[in-house]
């Protein structure tokens, strides 16, 4: 998707997404902090959505600041948290832009998961993520990053068009990449039933991801100020396979 706001999708989003590996997320995130030495208090989650990492960490305890450009998906997370029951931390919910972003405080650690980076399809916008995040973090503090490697856009084009039809929601996906540029643009039509109604309602959704050489990403987290650069594949603490499809970037501030 661009960096509009998701509007609509944010009432199926969860639904849609409800197979992505938050637990592993949730775990590389913990143990990476580990290998780091770090033990964060707060903790930003940069393109944070409905809230499907935020809550769980706060729930082991973590002072949470989820930040997202989606006023709709802010408010499905707000909805989430107030079902969840008591949670060890607590979250606080921010309108912002990530390549903007700012908070009053320096932060122990900052991650940004899910491919989020890929949604910046510019240069200058990474490098301005970069930038402002190295801003924020206090000195020792940590970023991570996940982004789907070149080779992800490439499986998508050749394996699409992908259907879904479960009845109450159903979807037709289609992508069309543009190798010049790595970047991929996914055209979602998605039909929810209303149960009062029976009646189907229907939501048109374009996303745009873009793809990053990582010796590019490196270059700009060094010169942000950022050292103790590793780079893993796919969950696991190795370096990224020749058939990786989601690259981990881990970066402490110098």
């Amino acid at each position: 998707m661009s960096m509009q706001a998701y509007g609509q999708f944010a009432l199926v989003y969860d639904r849609l997404m409800e197979d992505m590996p938050y637990a592993e997320w949730l775990a590389f995130a913990e143990e990476a902090w580990e290998r780091y030495g770090v033990k964060p208090t707060t903790v930003v989650d940069l393109g944070c959505g409905t809230g499907s990492l935020a809550i769980p960490l706060a729930k082991k305890g973590y002072r949470v600041i989820g930040l997202d450009l989606s006023d709709a998906m802010l408010t499905m997370g707000r909805e989430k948290e107030s079902q969840a029951g008591r949670l060890k931390g607590d979250i606080q919910w921010v309108h912002q832009d990530m390549r903007s972003w700012e908070v009053p405080d320096a932060v122990d650690a900052v991650l940004s998961f899910c491919d989020s980076m890929n949604y910046l399809t510019e240069p200058e916008d990474i490098k301005a993520m970069i930038r402002q995040t190295a801003g924020q973090l206090r000195t020792g503090g940590v970023l991570l990053m996940d982004m789907h490697h070149v080779r992800q856009f490439e499986a998508y084009a050749e394996e699409q068009p992908f259907t879904l039809d479960e009845g109450d929601v159903a979807y037709i996906w289609y992508s069309d990449y543009d190798a010049d540029r790595m970047e991929i643009e996914h055209e979602l039509t998605i039909f929810v039933r209303d149960d009062s109604t029976g009646r189907y309602e229907r939501i048109d959704e374009s996303h745009r991801q873009r793809a990053y050489d990582p010796a590019w990403i490196e270059q700009e987290l060094r010169q942000a100020g950022f050292e103790q650069i590793e780079w893993y594949g796919d969950f696991t603490f190795e370096a990224p396979a020749e058939d990786c499809r989601r690259m981990f970037v881990a970066a402490k501030r110098a």
